[in-house]
């Protein structure tokens, strides 16, 4: 069964638990990533979760979003994950701003996560695990903008907020380029 880190509000860690017993109405916070993939056509991989996700089902959102095992490093995670998710390589992952976020989804289940945003670079399309991904596409980022903006709501709500931090901190960074 896989495990999540269990941790305080300076993201030190004071336990772990079971992934699929802590998300609940009262989810501990714990330590996750967020990814988002860039082609060097400047745009960005989106997928629609899994309709059978506990949280947050068919809902579409960035790239990749995964909790860190023990043990494990995040950027280590974000390429696991990617793996397994997409079934495809990036480039230049990095880490590129902080974020912590605490939402509800409709059914009341909760996401309390620490969670940083991570960017790369891929031009392969994927070829996802059902069991995670319905969907995807790949969307202009300037589009993508827009539409968070003009139609909030369209998008998971961490990743229209993580989507904000990134062209306000590092519009550098989703040039596109994977220089």
């Amino acid at each position: 069964m896989e495990q999540v880190i269990l941790v305080d509000e300076e993201n030190n860690q004071i336990g772990v638990a079971d992934k699929e017993t802590v998300h609940t109405i009262n989810t501990p916070l714990h330590r996750a990533f967020s990814l988002f993939l860039f082609n060097s056509k400047k745009q960005l991989l989106v997928t629609q979760r899994a309709l059978d996700k506990k949280t947050f089902p068919g809902v579409w959102t960035n790239s990749v979003c995964g909790h860190v095992s023990p043990g494990e490093e995040t950027v280590d995670t974000v390429k696991r994950r990617m793996s397994d998710e997409l079934n495809i390589d990036a480039t230049n992952i990095k880490e590129v701003a902080p974020y912590r976020y605490r939402l509800a989804d409709n059914n009341g289940i909760v996401e309390n996560e620490i969670c940083p945003i991570y960017i790369g670079f891929t031009d392969e399309d994927p070829k996802p695990s059902k069991s995670e991904v319905e969907a995807w596409k790949w969307i202009d980022w300037n589009e993508f903008l827009k539409t968070i903006k003009d139609h909030p709501g369209t998008y998971s709500p961490w990743s229209e907020e993580e989507a904000v931090i990134l062209s306000r901190c590092h519009p550098e960074l989703v040039s596109g380029s994977n220089e």
